[in-house]
């Protein structure tokens, strides 16, 4: 049986080594150095740290991730690791070979799928032929904005506003907040008719140079406002009303 000393020297030696992120800096911990420099500036075992999370006993999450990368020859041995290697490693237990197993996965999806080709939208009709069946032929008014960059690229189609069957109430300020967080250069205004008949009507026309002004002040621009029937449409821009 230990005596009373060798059990506090057993603790305290235990302590420092399952606490040894801690004898790091602050700044110099992986999550610290990550929030202050970006990940770019962490080495391959402070990132792998992180993903690790928390070390387990006499080991340290950094530690941990050391003893994985000499157990698989490196960072490009990682992908090819099964999750047998990866519970060879000491402090890896079948939670952190999950983790680990998802998070190669994700990088490897992130290089072998091409992201999706966003429509280029120049005309109103290519326009209106994109908003048809999203939003078209619905029995209750939605007003909303499709963004696009600069090269007339969607971003982003929303409805920002749902109404009742006599019309939608709409403000500048909620048309713009998102234009203005996506980044757009520029947003095509548009709401349907549930009597899926597009012509404008005086309000409309009101809320359109309404818009328009706002979309000066904000600096973004508003190009067209197509209004949705069943299976028509009505252009603001094609009728010269712009």
């Amino acid at each position: 049986m230990r005596s009373l000393v060798q059990t506090v020297s057993w603790f305290k030696g235990h302590h420092q080594a399952s606490d040894g992120m801690k004898r790091l800096s602050e700044e110099d911990r992986p999550r610290e150095k990550l929030d202050r420099l970006g990940p770019t500036a962490l080495g391959d075992n402070e990132l792998l740290a992180i993903v690790i999370g928390h070390g387990i006993g006499r080991l340290d999450a950094l530690e941990v991730a050391n003893g994985l990368l000499a157990e698989v020859d490196g960072l490009h041995g990682l992908p090819r690791a099964s999750r047998d290697d990866l519970h060879r490693v000491r402090g890896v237990g079948p939670t952190k070979a999950a983790q680990l197993l998802a998070a190669i996965e994700l990088g490897r999806r992130t290089l072998t799928r091409a992201a999706p080709e966003r429509p280029q939208l120049v005309t109103a009709r290519e326009m209106a032929a994109y908003l048809l069946p999203r939003f078209g032929s619905h029995r209750v008014e939605q007003f909303g904005i499709v963004m696009v960059d600069t090269k007339h690229r969607v971003l982003k189609a929303t409805a920002v506003s749902r109404g009742t069957l006599d019309g939608s109430l709409v403000h500048p300020r909620e048309v713009f907040r998102e234009a203005v967080l996506r980044g757009a250069a520029a947003i095509v205004l548009f709401h349907n008719h549930p009597s899926g008949d597009p012509s404008p009507s005086r309000d409309d026309v009101k809320l359109t140079r309404r818009l328009l002004m706002a979309g000066d002040v904000m600096g973004i621009d508003v190009l067209d406002h197509i209004i949705l029937g069943d299976t028509t449409y009505f252009s603001f821009q094609e009728a010269k009303q712009l």
